[in-house]
């Protein structure tokens, strides 16, 4: 970094003597970064870091092929990447399970955004609830190709019954981008709703994850 910019402008110096909050996208990552690469300073690397993959959100939910192949990040800062990551996803599902019910819609969907939009191929996941509607288990239960995960009623069955669920919320992600239901979403819903109703579980929503805001099957009239 340039020992000629003011003293402000300096990410790990502003930090320290405004805070967090004050930085922006491209300092907090200079932050994490550290230094920069030959010819560029860090802060201008993170900004070129940003602007290439698109925003923070993108930049932290690529995959590692992807990372790597960008001039300057190699597996260290991949790993620093992911584990940001990670914590952020641990984080919001501690606070969202310890602060609120997950009979919110609006909850769910910002904890599910963080679990499953940076999922590269389809994930079919569940949420556990009890009879509060508290989380008791976040599990991906089915991985599928670019475009589909295979749906198995009885496995769904088998978790649900061994951490004694008493509701459950259904989740998967449209790698495409496009978090409108399909008609296989839907004919899926329909038969695990059956399955669910046959040991006497409640089926609250199922929400589809892309590039948007989720979509909720219950919001839409769909359950």
């Amino acid at each position: 970094m340039s020992n000629t910019w003011p003293l402000t402008e300096k990410p790990r110096e502003k930090l320290m003597q405004y805070g967090a909050n004050a930085l922006s996208d491209a300092e907090l990552l200079a932050v994490l970064l550290g230094r920069g690469i030959r010819g560029q300073n860090v802060l201008i690397y993170a900004q070129q870091l940003l602007h290439g993959f698109g925003g923070l959100a993108a930049l932290l939910s690529a995959g590692t092929e992807q990372l790597l192949s960008h001039r300057g990040l190699g597996p260290a800062r991949v790993l620093q990447l992911q584990v940001v990551m990670e914590l952020a996803k641990r984080y919001l599902q501690e606070r969202l399970s310890r602060e609120c019910c997950f009979s919110e819609p609006d909850h769910v969907k910002q904890y599910l955004t963080a679990q499953l939009r940076h999922q590269q191929r389809e994930v079919f996941a569940l949420l556990l609830l009890d009879s509060q509607h508290r989380l008791l288990r976040y599990e991906e239960l089915f991985h599928g190709t670019i475009n589909a995960a295979p749906v198995y009623p009885r496995e769904v069955i088998k978790l649900v019954l061994q951490h004694n669920a008493a509701a459950v919320i259904l989740a998967h992600n449209h790698p495409s981008g496009v978090s409108e239901p399909s008609q296989a979403d839907q004919r899926v819903t329909e038969r695990l709703k059956r399955a669910l109703n046959l040991v006497d579980v409640r089926l609250l929503d199922h929400f589809v994850v892309g590039a948007g805001a989720p979509v909720s099957f219950a919001e839409r009239g769909l359950l």
